[in-house]
């Protein structure tokens, strides 16, 4: 097995976690250290002796230590590759050292963007130049040369070492460099998405993405498929279960659609998603009523559920939940009385994310085979007062409140989607179908099976009527209002069919479809 002997290190890290332990254990191995700045101030003043860099190249820092280690007794001793004779010779003519080691975590940029009121020139100063260049120069050479930018992998270093005499695995070496490719990639996404941000430039021509993960997720879409979680390199909202079973790929959408769902309705809303679909939302003055009142729509597809409750989960919600199965619930917070509840069901996941409306994310990524979708999300309501009307058939004020909590669910289910609904609550909900009078009649259906009257209902629809047959099939359910963004060149005879039921009819313009 191929193995580097570790003779000499450079070492500058902005985290000094167990940097001076570190360095003692070098330092006891006969390893010569350099060092920069801070970290050789760290290490002199702990008794650990080191060469101050400016010393080894014979060049001071300049510009307030912007530059120190941009040199080429630093960057030759790095990339030299030993193998080669002419490299060899290059090093002995210039009298310049080869480096084993480099010991380097960068400045905080993410750190100190997530300041609040942080200054542009607070984040400049903070852009790491040479950091990334000693450790991309290592990285490259890592037949000859170790890189270590995780203080995590301190320990791996010291124990092989100790294992091999002071030498280092060429293994080992390897995959610490792709390590670091890795982490200076994602530095470089910080530093280009904060000044995509400053200046404002929503889709960019070139999209930086980073992400961690966050877990193995116990399965994908199927159990033979493999899964993981991944969240925003930068500190972000991630949903951690605080009990339960290990969550899988489908769990994970499912948690999302309950949340975004959620937090798109008022304080104290219950939704009861199902396979990426709501199965029943209402809104009412209470958590407990919400959720009582969203499971009544359609409590067959509610068991196996997750929840979403925009508000808190006392002890009394949380019996009710848990009178049957549910797979699990995501709120803004859970009492100790609810938490011990769950404690009683141990497989369901509980989920807690303090602020919903805060942690919304902006935007949302879709895959496809060629690439990536990236939109903006659909966090738009039509104002009440922008709604038209168009039917004969005049809507009070009631009438009003209640055709906006339709519009304000439908935009959540997916297309073609309608949805019934009294001022509060859904009573049948129509998702996914090929044709839009196929999703009035499943919604009726779904009703009638819970034992719900249409009779006086809202009823919303996520884009146009293509046709007067799916006005003519609501009609049928003594349905009271219509709820749609028009816009159809049939839109005429629609509105005609709903003048002859007799139904109220408004248009909001915007339609709000979910693929």
């Amino acid at each position: 097995m191929n193995q580097i002997t570790i003779k000499r290190a450079l070492v500058s890290v902005s985290d000094k976690t167990n940097l001076v332990s570190f360095a003692k254990f070098l330092h006891s191995q006969g390893v010569e250290i350099l060092s920069t700045g801070g970290t050789f101030k760290e290490l002199t003043q702990n008794g650990i002796p080191a060469i101050a860099v400016e010393d080894f190249t014979g060049f001071p820092e300049i510009l307030e230590g912007r530059v120190k280690t941009l040199h080429p007794k630093i960057h030759a001793g790095l990339l030299a590759d030993l193998d080669k004779e002419f490299h060899r010779q290059d090093l002995a003519n210039h009298k310049i050292d080869s480096i084993d080691l480099v010991v380097v975590n960068l400045y905080p940029f993410a750190q100190t963007i997530s300041k609040p009121n942080v200054s542009l020139e607070d984040a400049i100063e903070n852009i790491d130049i040479g950091g990334p260049s000693m450790l991309r120069s290592g990285a490259k050479n890592y037949k000859h040369t170790v890189v270590v930018t995780d203080v995590l992998d301190y320990e791996l270093i010291q124990k092989e070492m100790e294992a091999n005499h002071g030498k280092i695995n060429q293994a080992t070496s390897f995959r610490l460099a792709y390590k670091v490719f890795s982490f200076t990639s994602m530095y470089d996404s910080w530093i280009a998405n904060y000044l995509r941000d400053i200046q404002k430039e929503e889709f960019p021509e070139v999209l930086n993405l980073s992400f961690r993960k966050q877990q193995n997720l116990r399965y994908g879409e199927n159990p033979h498929q493999k899964a993981a979680y991944y969240t925003p390199s930068l500190p972000s909202t991630t949903f951690q279960s605080m009990q339960g079973k290990e969550l899988s790929y489908n769990n994970m959408l499912d948690f999302d659609a309950a949340f975004h769902s959620a937090a798109l309705l008022p304080k104290n809303s219950a939704v009861i998603i199902k396979h990426l679909n709501p199965c029943g939302v209402a809104s009412s003055t209470t958590p407990l009523e919400s959720f009582v009142l969203a499971r009544r729509t359609d409590p067959i597809s509610a068991f196996g559920g997750i929840i979403g409750i925009h508000g808190e989960v006392n002890e009394e919600l949380a019996l009710t939940i848990t009178e049957n199965f549910v797979e699990g619930v995501i709120a803004e917070k859970f009492t100790e009385s609810a938490k011990a509840i769950f404690q009683k069901k141990p497989n369901i996941r509980i989920i807690e994310i303090p602020n919903f409306s805060i942690a919304l994310s902006k935007y949302e990524y879709r895959p496809i085979h060629a690439g990536l979708l990236l939109q903006e999300r659909d966090y738009f309501i039509v104002p009440k007062e922008n709604f038209k009307v168009v039917s004969k058939a005049q809507p009070t004020d009631e009438d009003i409140e209640g055709l906006s909590f339709a519009w304000a669910v439908v935009r959540l289910i997916k297309s073609n989607a309608i949805v019934y609904t009294d001022k509060q609550a859904t009573l049948g909900i129509g998702a996914g179908q090929m044709s839009r009078v196929d999703s009035v009649e499943l919604g009726a259906m779904k009703a009638q099976k819970s034992g719900l009257s249409l009779v006086g209902s809202y009823v919303a629809s996520d884009a146009f009527f293509p046709f007067r047959d799916g006005v003519d099939a609501i009609a049928k359910t003594k349905a009271r209002a219509i709820i749609q963004p028009g816009g159809s060149v049939r839109d005429e005879e629609v509105i005609q069919a709903a003048n002859e039921h007799g139904l109220i009819m408004v248009f909001t313009g915007i339609r709000h479809f979910r693929h």
